[in-house]
């Protein structure tokens, strides 16, 4: 069987795969195939986790792992993910172990893998590693076992990493900024990047305990976000997700600045104008039409942010992401960054001397509105004529200024009916017409 998904290994603690004993065997797993396709003799892997509870057992079980397969393991402690991705890469590291579970509760965790590169990783090596787990840990020369050691300044490099993107000419002096650190990864270095490019930083949600990363806070909360940026007159906010590869922002007005709103202003505000964005098919209908307003490509990527990051390579475009705020500028790092994507918007506003209203000032989302349709059991309702006729009657209705995106749910027995367009009543009518045509021909069916 095979324990990724699409992004990593994930689930709740103590249930498997996300134990200590799998975790122990899937470091001894991964060391095994990396010494068999490293080409280093002492094959070094860097370790980093956000602030769970459970990631100081996972992190012990890893490193114990790993060791015993002769790897030696750098310790990164509490960082972002693009963190380790970065410093995978800055220590010459062959492989990145993340322990976190993004923007899930404190009980779920999960393991993800990056290459040498900083990057995914090569599906060749998942693979191996997969295959050697149905193998027992064996200890063949006790006089070659790895060392652990802990890297002491990992997020001062990191700090230092995430200012190199912003323009060394400019600063943030003029800036009153929230940062909403969702009590995660970001917690620490989040305030301190802003400030020493001479931001004033107010932070929240920077007390991590291991129970209270994400809750009620974060880029998946900005409510208290919205809120205390007009309480202390501020002029901006900014929130990460629990391992800080997602942004979401809010201006003076206390207004959402989502990823679409993000792409919008590197596309279209910045200095240098990309050739083409990559969004996802969740992407709202208003990003495309003013790309293409601004003679800017746009292409739709299935969700996840490997699929944007597929796009992008495969057009040899830079910038990407979705709506949820993970965005990807790969001429600054190789996989989403939060801190990186809200430096570049900050690097706008000062290049063009506008507050982040003014930069969306002619940018407004669609309405949206998806329905969740629950069945008893999973069907696809584009294999049913009556349904794909009356999808067809939507989208010929809504052409050329809305959209519909029907899709099944790769976990539960659901299928998601989004519609968008210019008119919210208009778009709330037909979402409901078209849940109500899934769920009779579910129960015909």
């Amino acid at each position: 069987m095979s324990y990724f998904g699409t992004d990593g290994i994930r689930g709740k603690f103590g249930e498997l795969p996300i134990t200590p004993e799998f975790a122990l065997k899937l470091g001894f797993a991964a060391g095994k195939v990396l010494k068999k396709y490293s080409k280093k003799n002492k094959p070094i892997v860097v370790l980093g986790k956000d602030t769970r509870l459970s990631g100081y057992i996972l992190e012990s079980a890893l490193q114990a792992g790993l060791n015993a397969a002769g790897i030696y393991v750098h310790l990164l402690g509490p960082l972002p993910t693009p963190a380790i991705a970065h410093l995978t890469r800055a220590l010459h590291a062959s492989l990145g172990i993340v322990i976190s579970a993004s923007h899930n509760p404190y009980f779920d965790n999960g393991i993800k893998f990056f290459s040498s590169e900083g990057k995914k990783l090569p599906d060749e090596l998942q693979e191996a590693i997969n295959q050697e787990l149905e193998n027992e840990i064996q200890i063949e020369d006790n006089a070659n076992l790895g060392k652990s050691f802990r890297v002491k300044d990992s997020a001062g490099r990191y700090i230092e990493f995430c200012k190199s993107t912003f323009p060394y000419h400019f600063d943030l002096n003029h800036l009153k900024i929230v940062v909403d650190c969702a009590n995660g990864a970001a917690y620490n270095v989040g305030p301190a990047v802003f400030k020493e490019l001479g931001a004033k930083v107010i932070p929240l949600y920077n007390t991590p305990d291991g129970l209270n990363i994400n809750e009620d806070c974060g880029s998946t909360h900005p409510e208290q976000l919205q809120q205390a940026v007009v309480e202390h007159q501020a002029d901006l906010g900014i929130a990460f997700d629990g391992d800080a590869d997602r942004v979401i922002m809010v201006d003076k007005n206390g207004e959402q600045i989502t990823g679409d709103h993000i792409l919008y202003i590197l596309a279209t505000q910045a200095k240098n104008k990309p050739a083409g964005i990559a969004g996802t098919v969740m992407s709202n209908m208003a990003l495309e039409l003013a790309l293409e307003k601004a003679g800017v490509e746009f292409v739709r990527a299935k969700v996840g942010d490997r699929y944007v990051l597929q796009a992008l390579e495969e057009n040899g475009w830079n910038i990407g992401g979705e709506p949820s705020g993970h965005v990807l500028t790969l001429d600054k790092s190789t996989t989403g960054d939060a801190i990186i994507a809200a430096l570049q918007v900050l690097t706008v506003m000062v290049e063009q001397g506008k507050a982040l209203h003014e930069l969306v000032a002619d940018f407004k989302l669609f309405p949206q509105v998806l329905v969740n349709v629950r069945l008893e059991a999973m069907f696809d309702p584009y294999a049913v004529p009556a349904l794909v006729e009356e999808f067809g009657k939507a989208e010929a209705q809504l052409q050329g200024r809305g959209r519909i995106l029907i899709r099944k749910s790769g976990t539960e027995p659901v299928i998601r009916v989004m519609v968008e367009g210019d008119d919210q009543q208009e778009v709330t009518v037909l979402a409901n017409h078209l849940a109500d045509a899934v769920r009779h021909h579910a129960i015909a069916a």
